[in-house]
């Protein structure tokens, strides 16, 4: 397909899958998608393959020809300095040299690498929720959960990229030990995989007799997928563990939020992820809890806003990211 504009070649890692597609310069849409299977808990060998075979598809297109530049979204911490990620739910790569590997592979092109929390930020400044706003934050509440800052109306990613990491800063002072050597952390208490723990810690069990009519969660559990969207359709069935699951969630972010908008002022919050697909089971109890933290006059209005790009935030988010850097430089 012929665009008449210039487009960029975007890659999506995170611990579920690596998405790729190629996106409009000025206009922002995909143009060309492809995605394979993380396999996070396999090597990093595995996991470079996988990247390597959706860099390889874009490579494959016609459009390739006309890609001067790729950006990269990534799990983190990322650290764009030394162009490396160390995702802490892709346990093989620990300073992985991404922006080498992915160079590489696109024959010598020059890539950005940008955290995935900030990638969605500028994906949703650009195109979504946080559009006009001048000071926002942008979730990613998933299979882990991120963040990025637009201050002053401008992306701000810090030194390092990893500005907005909102997922690892600690909202229970006794809480359980992170993967990133935390304790306590906000996505340990409200990823999509903290809400799935939660619930069967606490007796859920998918298509059990508290599960009711839960037919998708059923099926999730006899196919081995027990995650977040199986708790979802038991709680809109009615189950208690499985609100309670939510609620907690919705807590956590209430308190993780509030304390972010009072350090920096913000106006608005856009969520997106898988998570935040489950609608008012999350949203409500956040909003419900939001007041119990954001006390103090200059946050009392902060908005609370879904993202409006879906799953297609990072890989749009990358590009945004990649072409703001090449326009500063």
């Amino acid at each position: 397909m012929m665009t008449g504009q210039a487009l960029v070649a975007a890659v999506d890692i995170g611990g579920t899958k690596i998405a790729g597609a190629l996106v409009g310069a000025e206009d922002g849409e995909l143009y060309h998608r492809v995605e394979r299977p993380t396999r996070a808990q396999e090597s990093g060998k595995v996991v470079r393959d996988a990247l390597a075979e959706v860099v390889e598809a874009l490579a494959a297109t016609p459009q390739w020809a006309g890609v001067e530049l790729v950006g990269v979204g990534s799990a983190g911490p990322v650290d764009t300095v030394r162009g490396t990620v160390s995702p802490v739910n892709i346990p093989g790569w620990r300073d992985f040299p991404v922006v080498r590997e992915v160079r590489e592979l696109a024959a010598g092109r020059p890539v950005v690498l940008t955290g995935d929390g900030v990638a969605m930020t500028a994906a949703e400044h650009w195109r979504g929720a946080a559009r006009g706003f001048d000071n926002a934050l942008c979730m990613v509440v998933s299979t882990g959960v991120g963040g990025g800052l637009v201050l002053g109306g401008a992306l701000h990613p810090g030194p390092t990229g990893n500005a907005g990491h909102i997922g690892h800063i600690s909202v229970d002072l006794d809480g359980e030990p992170c993967a990133c050597g935390g304790r306590g952390c906000l996505e340990g208490l409200a990823s999509g995989t903290a809400i799935a723990r939660h619930a069967l810690a606490a007796g859920w069990r998918p298509g059990g007799a508290a599960s009711g009519q839960a037919t998708g969660a059923a099926s999730g559990a006899a196919s081995g997928r027990v995650d977040a969207a199986a708790v979802a359709v038991a709680a809109r069935a009615g189950d208690p563990v499985a609100l309670a699951a939510f609620a907690r969630a919705g807590q956590a972010l209430a308190a993780g939020i509030a304390a972010a908008a009072t350090l920096v002022e913000l106006e608005v919050v856009v969520i997106g992820g898988g998570v935040a697909q489950a609608g008012e089971l999350l949203f409500g109890p956040l909003r419900e809890r939001l007041g119990d933290y954001a006390a103090l006059s200059y946050v009392r209005g902060l908005r609370l806003r879904p993202a409006e790009l879906a799953t297609d935030a990072g890989l749009v988010g990358a590009a945004a990211a990649a072409l703001r850097a090449v326009a500063r430089a």
